[in-house]
């Protein structure tokens, strides 16, 4: 049975007259009209839409491009506009204005100015599994790909008016937080248990839900959500990773049966790979971790869709995903198109502008 897929892509709030960002994610949700699932985030500079549960990536895709379009013209509405970008492009978001909800507020206490970069938006993927136990092995096993998908998902090379040298300042800012990023390896649901709640008693943890590693057990639901992409400029790029996303849980869990509980690549070797991906992106080398050498990004994407072409075939996804991974490689990531748009004039103003335009494309 193929797994069901849940979906999250977080958009953010931009004034098109300035291009910068704008505190008025409650007026973009007001004026929805309720068709999709669109809701607040941490920061009044976001929105967040989520989808109904599908087993169809073709379904998915229509999903996304219907809230898209939703989110935008309800933003359009007020004078506004919405991208999607792992961070924002221009604007002053230093300590940003968070959601007047009292666990965000909660959260200002504790992660003083780790929040001052918090106005970050990926794309959150949710695959059903068996249990929690599950949930944990098969992240084991996507631990050593997940740089991959950074690199593809590439798309936040500036940041509030400057250049990065990152193709993805998104993950990098995001791993500076005690409980985020590069997921450690767990031996046993428990050992991931006795983990949460010594986090919690160090007072890293305002919750179970603050658990943000790139992969981890939904605290309510029987899914493994992975959460380590940029949200991807283009809704077919995000359908690709999306593909590939429930594909490595499938194989993981083929293997987990098998008694395979995961590679266990060292944390300090994962994090590496996490900062070449991160600053290469997929004009760089990437660190294949099975065989501790580097590679060019697009083959090791390659070795990827090796990797999981059983899991595609059986979900009836081969095709589509090998379209789309060939597209994404030669058009390039979201990062590599705003650099380009950016070196036609010099002049950020451009990229936030086609953004705007590319986001509902």
């Amino acid at each position: 049975m193929v797994p069901l897929i849940g979906i999250e892509e977080e958009y953010l709030v931009v004034d098109p007259r300035t291009r910068h960002v704008a505190p008025r994610a409650a007026d973009v949700l007001a004026a929805t009209k309720g068709v999709a699932d669109v809701v607040h985030e941490i920061t009044r500079f976001q929105v967040e839409a989520r989808t109904p549960p599908s087993a169809d990536l073709g379904e998915l895709g229509s999903q996304l491009r219907a809230v898209r379009k939703e989110v935008a013209d309800a933003a359009r509405s007020c004078g506004l506009a919405v991208v999607a970008s792992g961070i924002p492009v221009l604007g002053d978001v230093a300590s940003p204005p968070l959601t007047d909800v009292p666990r965000y507020l909660q959260g200002r206490v504790l992660y003083r100015a780790l929040q001052d970069e918090i106005t970050i938006c990926a794309l959150h993927v949710h695959v059903d599994v068996p249990d929690r136990e599950h949930a944990v092995y098969v992240g084991n096993h996507l631990r050593i790909w997940l740089p991959t998908l950074i690199a593809l998902a590439a798309n936040s090379p500036f940041f509030a008016g400057r250049d990065t040298g990152y193709a993805s300042w998104r993950v990098i800012t995001w791993g500076r937080w005690p409980v985020a990023g590069a997921p450690p390896y767990f031996s046993s649901y428990d050992d991931y248990e006795l983990a949460v709640r010594a986090l919690r008693e160090s007072g890293a943890l305002l919750d179970p839900k603050t658990v943000y590693w790139d992969t981890r057990p939904s605290p309510s639901l029987p899914t493994v959500e992975i959460r380590a992409a940029d949200v991807p400029l283009d809704v077919s790029d995000s359908l690709t990773l999306i593909g590939l996303v429930r594909a490595l849980v499938v194989t993981s869990l083929a293997s987990v049966r098998r008694g395979d509980r995961g590679l266990p690549v060292s944390s300090e070797v994962l994090r590496a790979a996490y900062w070449r991906a991160a600053r290469d992106g997929l004009l760089g080398d990437s660190l294949d971790m099975r065989h501790g050498t580097l590679v060019p990004a697009p083959v090791l994407a390659g070795r990827l869709l090796e990797h999981v072409r059983p899991a595609l075939a059986e979900a009836g996804d081969l095709a589509f995903v090998e379209e789309g991974l060939d597209r994404l490689l030669r058009k390039g990531s979201g990062a590599m198109r705003q650099r380009r748009v950016h070196a036609r004039d010099n002049d950020l103003a451009d990229v936030v502008d086609d953004l705007i335009e590319a986001t509902v494309a």
